[in-house]
């Protein structure tokens, strides 16, 4: 699986190295059960799910993440940072939903309203 950077095109910024959750496998398990999430992990939405269809639950999780919720256009539409065993419904839909070790959306002073983008990162 290809890692990417997530680059905070507003503010010039790297939230770090992403990999794609692409099957339903990798989506289901996302980053459960990991103490390690130096790698955060991307989740697609389908177009049209609305706010409550890009919700995520945080089960089986072990330490807090940074989630950011990113619409179509690349604007971030929310941000949290979420501890295990909570759930939460962004203010807007997203098409992206990108999950990051706690303390990265601050280190790169992500806003709400900030365009991201995705870069390739060499192996």
């Amino acid at each position: 699986m290809m890692k990417r950077e997530v680059i905070n095109k507003t503010r010039g910024t790297s939230l770090g190295a992403v990999r794609f959750a692409r099957t339903f496998m990798s989506r289901f398990r996302g980053l459960m059960l990991r103490r390690d999430v130096e790698t955060g992990l991307v989740l697609e939405i389908p177009v049209g799910r609305g706010r409550y269809g890009s919700g995520i639950h945080m089960f089986f999780m072990l330490v807090p993440l940074d989630v950011l919720f990113v619409d179509g256009d690349m604007r971030v539409v929310d941000s949290v940072t979420l501890r295990p065993w909570q759930i939460y419904n962004p203010r807007k839909p997203a098409r992206y939903v990108i999950e990051l070790r706690e303390g990265k959306i601050r280190d790169s002073g992500t806003r709400v309203g900030d365009t991201i983008e995705f870069r390739a990162l060499e192996s």
